[in-house]
């Protein structure tokens, strides 16, 4: 395991390098006063801490540091929803999932809905997507190219994605990973030994699970290298100070009680930011954001005024001050993912509420959780008795109407104080303020149980972009 003191170290280099590329790339930028170049890249089914920016002890994400290094971490940054379509959806409207119109798995953007892209297109911006599509038909047409998912990662026409963009105007371009999301067979030669996997108390101690960690952060591994790729080839370019780079994850790690939970193994996401000469590098926010933020951000990045449709609020204040505050509390929600489900969550900086709307159903998770090693080893252990109520919490039910977590204290989430009179007034406060945010919303049921099918909108793989 390495050190803190070499982890600065390594940091500290990174700094060095990533600050010379980004003057090296604004000296040969002639292109200033035109807004930024853009680019999002999203993982799939990353959690927060699984990377070496946020201090994961043995997963090596060297270009990641780098990004980081050259920008902002966001500590506490939290997606609207851990499941992938609907989080996407929301990221890209900048509103809730329920307020989309596509807040199940596999539900279609709908055609009415407004996103930051047509901002963009007035603004003069060329728009592509290249990589994993989880947004419907109907978003399709909003982009001028979009590049299929192919190998390694789902990242096989980023480079080319980013050598077709125009030169003479702004563009965004949306890059798409399908890195870490299961299965792993193909990164069976970078998985880590099985010792080296960091167990979280919610899952069981097992060889299978530690194996399938491995796996799993042979993926986060790749995926790292795709990302640097990426960032070798924007320097190549001389335009790293011209570009505005966001790195995210659109939920949690497909392990048990993390995707699509509104436990922070499900929604917390692995923020950075780089923007040259606007985010100074190398710095931490620990300011609450959430990701219908994410949209405005970047309107407000291309001198664009959001739209009055979007529920989240412009960064810009934090990129220019780690510590200024644009919002006390952030909101997600959990909605049919292959199972029925229906719950709500109101984070502060201390505390997490979570109101579960279908108590008498388990939490029981994806289909890919399902299959994996880690669940099917608990399904033994749970059966004969031998997991703590936190690794049995997606076997049971009924299930707690409410649960209350001091997330200081408890960070893993496994100390429900909902019925602890000493935390009382904290429940009424926080019962009120998740009230307030679904009136204000217009959260109801009405989403139904599951969605009619998928409508992907994908374009085949290796096929041309369209």
């Amino acid at each position: 395991m390495r050190g803190t003191t070499g982890r600065a170290a390594l940091r500290a280099m990174a700094l060095a390098a990533a600050v010379a590329a980004a003057a090296a790339g604004a000296a040969c930028d002639g292109t200033r006063g035109r807004p930024p170049d853009i680019i999002l890249i999203t993982a799939d089914d990353l959690s927060w801490d699984d990377v070496e920016p946020f201090g994961h002890p043995v997963v090596r994400t060297p270009h990641l540091e780098q990004l980081a290094a050259a920008g902002m971490r966001f500590e506490r940054a939290f997606l609207t929803s851990a499941s992938c379509s609907p989080s996407r959806c929301s990221t890209l409207t900048g509103r809730y999932p329920h307020s989309t119109g596509a807040g199940r798995l596999h539900d279609p953007l709908p055609e009415e809905q407004v996103t930051f892209l047509e901002g963009l297109r007035r603004a003069g911006y060329d728009l592509s997507l290249a990589g994993k599509w989880h947004l419907g038909k109907a978003a399709r047409t909003r982009f001028d190219r979009v590049y299929a998912e192919t190998p390694p990662g789902g990242a096989g026409e980023w480079r080319r994605a980013l050598l077709d963009r125009p030169r003479d105007r702004p563009s965004f371009l949306w890059l798409s990973a399908s890195d870490p999301h299961r299965p792993y067979a193909d990164v069976a030669g970078r998985s880590h030994p099985p010792e080296d996997a960091v167990v979280p108390p919610y899952l069981a101690d097992t060889m299978e699970t530690r194996l399938d960690l491995a796996r799993y952060y042979g993926a986060v591994e790749r995926l790292d290298g795709l990302v640097g790729a990426i960032l070798e080839e924007i320097d190549r370019q001389g335009a790293a100070g011209r570009t505005l780079v966001i790195f995210m994850s659109d939920n949690g790690r497909p392990f048990p009680r993390c995707k699509p939970t509104v436990y922070d193994s499900g929604v917390r996401t692995p923020l950075l930011v780089r923007w040259g000469g606007r985010v100074a590098p190398g710095t931490l926010s620990r300011s609450l954001v959430s990701s219908v933020d994410i949209a405005p951000t970047i309107l407000e990045a291309a001198g664009v005024r959001p739209p009055g449709t979007m529920q989240g609020r412009s960064m810009l204040p934090i990129l220019a001050d780690p510590e200024a505050v644009i919002r006390d509390q952030v909101h997600a929600e959990r909605n049919w993912h292959d199972h029925p489900a229906r719950d709500r969550m109101v984070r502060t900086m201390r505390y997490k509420y979570i109101r579960d709307f279908y108590p008498d159903l388990p939490a029981t998770p994806p289909e890919d959780v399902r299959r994996s090693p880690t669940f099917r080893s608990m399904e033994v252990l749970f059966a004969r008795g031998l997991l703590s109520p936190g690794q049995a919490n997606c076997f049971l039910a009924p299930r707690a109407r409410e649960e209350l977590y001091d997330v200081e204290a408890d960070p893993h989430e496994l100390r429900n104080l909902a019925d602890d009179p000493a935390h009382a007034a904290t429940l009424e406060g926080m019962r009120r303020a998740l009230e307030a945010w679904q009136r204000d919303t217009d959260d109801r049921d009405t989403l139904g149980a599951q969605p009619s099918g998928p409508d992907t909108g994908a374009p085949d793989a290796g096929g041309a972009p369209r």
